[in-house]
């Protein structure tokens, strides 16, 4: 899987404003910033982006993701 193929999916089952991903095909780490994170706890908004996902985690198409997730204020309040 590369890069394109994982934001892709992300994208289309989570509205997005921002994401960037570095990996090597299996292993990944994101950086996510989506307005859906509104008021979730750290836990919820990874699930959020374990469910656009799907089997992918349970079939080893994805074996790892790592992530960081933000609202848009909270991505605005970084970029200062």
């Amino acid at each position: 899987m590369t890069a394109e193929d994982l934001k892709d999916i992300i994208m289309a089952g989570l509205a997005c404003e921002h994401i960037a991903l570095e990996g090597d095909g299996r292993h990944w780490f994101a950086t996510i910033v989506s307005p859906a994170f509104e008021g979730k706890r750290l836990i919820q908004r990874h699930q959020l982006v374990y469910a656009t996902l799907g089997q992918k985690m349970h079939t080893d198409e994805v074996h790892a993701l790592s992530m960081k997730t933000h609202t848009p204020a909270e991505w605005a309040a970084l970029q200062a």
